[in-house]
């Protein structure tokens, strides 16, 4: 295991382009809705990796799957914004594109329409143990875990972390697919993961609890750490079954929710490889948040 303070983040997931529309007050079906539509780089995976570089993490890598129609594209917004990516151009699917409908009320609440693409075809022949080589920390996008092919891939990277002594983080990604998949699968299959970083509804719906506190200390009792983010609520921290510890939110005006959980995230994950502790972790993953909710899109500024 390379010491803390040293050593990459290695991240695998998704690569997409989202198509951001900020309207505001309901959708009006069967005729037109004023919006201000945006086109920006996205994808969890990706998201994460570039708030983790944005916070101070100096060897970023990403794993993902793109379509030769935007594969340069997001190369060099990846490279941008201090990321090493490793990009495989899949050659039959595009990239994947969500349609993320942000209401431009005060709550800035969203919804995604997604169309996974080349970003869930990832597979085993994709990875190689080589990719760990001077890794720190493992992350692995929960989006992974909800077709066939990347399932598969992600198993490979967990076992292959796990023979190396290097940790592993995911975050469950969608309450959504989760629900399709399936509670106890989705449990099964993050067996050995270190860290886990669901959201507050993800946490509930993993485990038939409806207070976070009760689910983040359930979920401490099969994962090692849990962080559960709860938006303008902070985090709750739990560790092996022990009593949860809040974190608080940074206070934020929002504009659009899009990517403030990858924000926390990768905030999070580059304070651990930096070597802090859980607790100062959560905090900058807070800030992270609260400064992505501030604008629109997923990703951190390029510049500035």
């Amino acid at each position: 295991m390379t010491p803390a303070g040293e050593g990459a983040l290695l991240v695998v997931g998704d690569v997409v382009t989202d198509v951001v529309a900020r309207h505001r007050g309901p959708l009006a079906t069967g005729t037109d809705t004023a919006a201000v539509i945006r086109t920006v780089p996205g994808g969890a995976g990706a998201n994460v990796a570039c708030w983790a570089a944005r916070s101070g993490c100096g060897d970023v890598r990403l794993l993902g799957r793109v379509g030769a129609d935007a594969a340069e594209w997001h190369r060099r917004e990846l490279v941008a914004a201090g990321v090493r990516p490793r990009l495989v151009v899949d050659p039959e699917a595009a990239t994947g594109t969500v349609v993320c409908l942000v209401d431009g009320g005060d709550s800035a609440e969203r919804t995604f329409l997604t169309d996974s693409g080349a970003s869930l075809r990832l597979e085993p022949a994709d990875w190689s143990d080589g990719l760990l080589d001077g890794v720190a920390r493992l992350h692995l996008s929960g989006y992974l875990l909800f077709s066939e092919r990347s399932r598969a891939l992600a198993a490979v990277a967990l076992a292959s972390a796990r023979a190396r002594g290097v940790p592993v983080s995911l975050d469950p990604a969608s309450a959504g697919f989760l629900t399709t998949l399936g509670v106890e699968r989705f449990l099964a299959l993050v067996e050995g993961v270190d860290v886990l970083l669901p959201s507050r509804d993800e946490a509930c719906l993993l485990t038939g609890l409806a207070d976070p506190a009760d689910a983040a200390a359930a979920l401490s009792r099969r994962v090692p750490l849990v962080v559960v983010k709860a938006g303008a609520d902070g985090a709750l921290l739990a560790e092996a079954g022990g009593v949860p510890v809040r974190v608080p939110a940074e206070p934020a005006t929002p504009r659009d929710t899009t990517g403030a959980g990858d924000a926390f995230t990768g905030a999070f994950l580059a304070a651990l490889v930096a070597g802090a502790d859980p607790g100062r972790a959560a905090a900058l993953g807070c800030r992270a948040g609260a400064r992505a909710v501030e604008r629109v899109g997923a990703r951190p500024p390029v510049h500035g």
